[in-house]
């Protein structure tokens, strides 16, 4: 079996042809997207990048892998302790060691593992290349690596390989020749209003927001002219979105020569391709702007595309699941795979409890299904976890990254998918049925970490000052807000979170 795993940075499915976006951002994937299997209600158990590829790769929580942060204790895996054998898990039992051990020559072209230290990435490929400029290659930079490496290995009957572009993520880096491709069109969602705008940038402070779009304040930069600094009016609003839709429209481009490539080789048709991202990006949702750091579900929401030989085409599944599921999900798609033997007086040969879920039967027939519900988590840019159930997200903030964020949330994110209304007041009820859910989630996965990882991540991040993408920034930001007509708000800051000052 030949894989391609397409792995797009910071991707929205609402931005994509394929997911019902009406500007033609990804005319490549959505021809792709008519051989597959389109999930429309995939996420990522633990946003943003770093925690969300671990447990994509390990097929597990945050909870359980410790690492949910960016910094801090929590950006690492947790130790393993005395069962640790010569190799450790992610060179044994993570997705692309599983997929060596079906047989498969496993490559990634990512610079994801330099940009965080996450070496571990690494674990399970037998090649490993690295652009080498730390996430802000542009696409055109890494595809002639990929067509490379498949012109090599064209001829190889097994393979696995990783292929990751970052355009849609800030800064955005897209060729300035490439132009503006969305420019003279009109936004196709009028869902941000000058009131609603207004409101942000009086109300809505912290990092990546309307009035310091790159952090916490608003100095351009000269080497990235397509980012905005500042959201001042929805002609700014507009920008933003245009750059963002460019970044995905250039990826596309980049990787239609991919595509293209397998068609002329005759290798397309008995492949798999596997289109996902490690997240979404609010554009404007939340009162944050071009930024991943919450547990919302833009934030958390992701594509994902699955093209399987014999299987379903040009389908909508519908249904809840982890982008941890996908592992399983291949293992059963590969029919199993043998266990990883090891010395006999270690134990188990293959101890792994993966939390994932097989969707396999989903992608065969096309077929709806999946969880109940999903806990979502976030301890990057905030500390959250949410809960989507139902028609609904439930978001429980337990430090808000300097955004004033209420502490329950509650959304119908079908018919309010920009999650401009808190229901939370209006309907206590749901609040309390998710927040059961999210205990017994808690509890359940607390339990099984029973052995030397028995404390829970997300109150370690509190613990050792908050989320990294805050730390050390509320004196001088409290500053800033003075400066800026936003006294109200530094105030308050201060008084909720006087312990960090």
């Amino acid at each position: 079996m030949r894989i391609l795993y397409v792995d797009i940075d910071t991707l929205r499915p609402d931005h994509l042809g394929c997911y019902g976006y009406p500007r033609q951002t990804s005319p490549n994937i959505d021809a792709v997207a008519k051989d597959a299997v389109r999930f429309t209600d995939c996420y990522c158990s633990d946003a943003p990048c770093l925690p969300s590829r671990a447990a994509l790769m390990t097929g597990r929580f945050g909870i359980h892998t410790g690492c949910v942060g960016h910094g801090g204790t929590n950006a690492e895996m947790c130790q393993e302790g005395p069962g640790r054998g010569m190799a450790d898990f992610n060179g044994r039992y993570n997705l692309p060691a599983v997929m060596r051990r079906a047989g498969m020559h496993t490559a990634s072209i990512s610079s994801f593992p330099d940009r965080h230290g996450a070496w571990w990435f690494n674990g399970g490929f037998d090649e490993t290349y690295n652009i080498g400029k730390r996430g802000l290659e542009a696409a055109h930079e890494v595809i002639p690596v990929a067509l490379d490496w498949l012109e090599r290995h064209r001829t190889e009957e097994n393979w696995f390989l990783h292929v990751h572009v970052w355009d849609p993520h800030i800064p955005y880096r897209t060729p300035q020749a490439y132009g503006e491709p969305f420019r003279e069109e009109p936004l196709p969602d009028a869902w941000m209003t000058e009131e609603r705008l207004a409101a942000h940038r009086r109300r809505k402070p912290g990092g990546h927001s309307a009035c310091e779009v790159t952090g916490y304040d608003n100095k351009p930069n000269p080497a990235t002219p397509r980012q905005p600094v500042e959201i001042k009016s929805l002609d700014d609003f507009k920008h933003m979105i245009d750059e963002y839709d460019t970044g995905i429209r250039y990826a596309d481009t980049q990787l239609g020569l991919v595509f293209d490539y397998l068609r002329e080789q005759g290798l397309y048709d008995d492949m798999a391709v596997i289109i996902s991202s490690d997240h979404g990006e609010d554009l404007g949702e939340m009162g944050s702007y071009c930024e991943h750091g919450e547990a919302d579900y833009v934030t958390t929401h992701i594509p994902m595309i699955i093209k399987w030989p014999g299987c379903a085409k040009n389908v909508a599944s519908h249904g809840f699941h982890y982008n941890l599921d996908l592992l399983p999900t291949l293992v059963d798609l590969l029919g199993g795979v043998p266990p990883f033997t090891c010395n006999p007086v270690v134990g188990n040969p293959n101890p792994v409890v993966y939390d994932g879920k097989s969707y396999a039967d989903c992608v065969r027939t096309g077929q709806d299904g999946g969880r109940e519900y999903l806990v979502v988590s976030q301890c990057a840019h905030v500390c959250q976890r949410s809960v989507r159930f139902g028609d609904y997200l439930y978001i429980r903030t337990y430090h808000d990254g300097y955004h004033l964020t209420p502490s329950e949330e509650l959304f119908n994110v079908r018919e309010d998918p920009h999650e401009t209304h808190n229901l939370a007041k209006e309907k206590p009820e749901l609040c309390w049925h998710a927040a059961w859910y999210l205990e017994r989630w808690v509890a359940d996965n607390m339990l099984s970490n029973i052995d030397h990882r028995n404390a829970d991540p997300l109150w370690n991040v509190i613990a050792e000052g908050g989320p990294f993408h805050c730390r050390g920034y509320l004196q001088d930001y409290c500053k800033r807000l003075e400066a800026t007509d936003r006294s109200d708000c530094a105030e308050q800051l201060r008084r909720e979170h006087a312990r960090e000052l």
